[in-house]
């Protein structure tokens, strides 16, 4: 693609090979437009697109041009190219310091800008998304429901378009650039069976199939590529254990019996749930273990404790989460002197000796109290 020095720079692009003139898809410059002096435009491209995303904001600062290139969005396109992933985690652990980044390549921590909504939105309970390059953050507001999103290549926060069916305690899962949003409860406190997609490239939400089961305080995950919800209660007396499957080609749901056997109750926390490589996994929180799903035999199996507990809880204040070939635990731990946010991570590639997972300490936030408000991985 051609960097242009205007307002079409982002929209006008050509399909040039890394490797000289081969039209393969590839995003170029043009020589006019040499970004490092000594290499061609396709080789500092993909120097460029090498670069960890919190050197960003340094690389903008160099001339206008390396300004362009990164406020344009076009590296985050050609990494997806390139298939080069960073994992950040985003959270919200002290409500008055707001959203908080952790670049989890390099430990590091950094703030974001705070979202400018009303007091309304600031102190109701939300849920949070990250798809694409986006961080969609789901509340209410003095009118109505309300989605603000963060995007990471504007660095700025921005009010998204509203779901056809506004809604809320709903399971929710992003694949790429699309999420799903599935189950729920409506402003009136009924209790949804509808889903709608979320298409980050274009901001737009399209209304899909309904669900076999209405249900709300339910999870969410892609796995395989298909959409999945499990668990939630389709009223305040009834929980389910059913899950049902969205395939996307086909648009049609599946309902998979005694999916999550575990019995959600009003007070606990919607399941936790992540998905690695294609395979689920899931906290009991009775036992603080982990557990894996078996997809043929439909059963689950205990394969270690957490390394924070989550019984006394019932799972709240806790986050999940999936990242690269990982899964990654955020909880509070209290100490004799201090307490503070810790980051675990384990590879279930590793093996499993007693019982015993072998947990790493990712990164500590001290001073932040011990509860996870709201938790998203980004990928890109």
């Amino acid at each position: 693609m051609y960097l242009m020095k205007d307002k079409e720079e982002v929209t006008n692009y050509s399909r040039i090979s890394i490797r000289g003139g081969v039209n393969d898809g590839r995003l170029r410059f043009r020589s006019s437009d040499s970004l490092l002096p000594g290499l061609i435009d396709d080789v500092a491209l993909n120097c460029l697109a090498w670069a960890c995303r919190s050197d960003y904001a340094s690389l903008a600062c160099i001339n206008k041009r390396f300004h362009r290139l990164i406020k344009n969005g076009c590296l985050y396109e050609l990494r997806k190219q390139l298939g080069i992933v960073e994992h950040w985690l985003y959270l919200v652990c002290d409500p008055r310091r707001g959203w908080e980044a952790f670049d989890l390549i390099r430990k590091k921590w950094m703030g974001l800008p705070i979202i400018p909504c009303d007091e309304c939105f600031n102190h109701a309970d939300k849920e949070s998304l990250a798809v694409g390059s986006e961080l969609l953050v789901f509340g209410r507001e003095l009118s109505d429901f309300a989605i603000w999103k963060y995007s990471l290549i504007r660095h700025a926060w921005i009010k998204c378009e509203g779901m056809n069916r506004p809604r809320c305690l709903f399971a929710s899962g992003s694949y790429g650039s699309v999420a799903i949003v599935a189950g729920g409860t409506d402003r009136n406190g009924n209790v949804l069976n509808s889903a709608e997609l979320y298409d980050s490239t274009t901001g737009k939400w399209e209304v899909l199939p309904n669900m076999h089961s209405q249900r709300r305080m339910c999870s969410g995950f892609f796995m395989d590529g298909k959409f999945y919800v499990i668990g939630g209660m389709s009223s305040p007396t009834v929980s389910l254990t059913c899950g049902e499957e969205y395939d996307l080609e086909t648009r049609k749901w599946r309902t998979i019996e005694g999916m999550y056997p575990n019995v959600n109750r009003a007070t606990e926390a919607p399941p936790l749930v992540a998905v690695v490589d294609n395979e689920l996994y899931a906290v009991e929180y009775l036992t603080n273990m982990v557990k894996k799903y078996d997809k043929v035999k439909n059963t689950w199996h205990v394969l270690g404790r957490l390394p924070v507990r989550t019984d006394s809880s019932n799972g709240w204040g806790l986050a999940f989460k999936a990242f690269g070939d990982q899964l990654l635990v955020v909880g509070g731990q209290r100490g004799p002197d201090e307490e503070g946010i810790v980051l675990n991570s384990w590879c279930p590639k590793t093996p499993i000796k007693n019982g015993t997972l072998d947990w790493k300490v990712l990164g500590v936030k001290e001073h932040v109290g011990v509860f996870v408000y709201n938790c998203a991985v980004m990928g890109c």
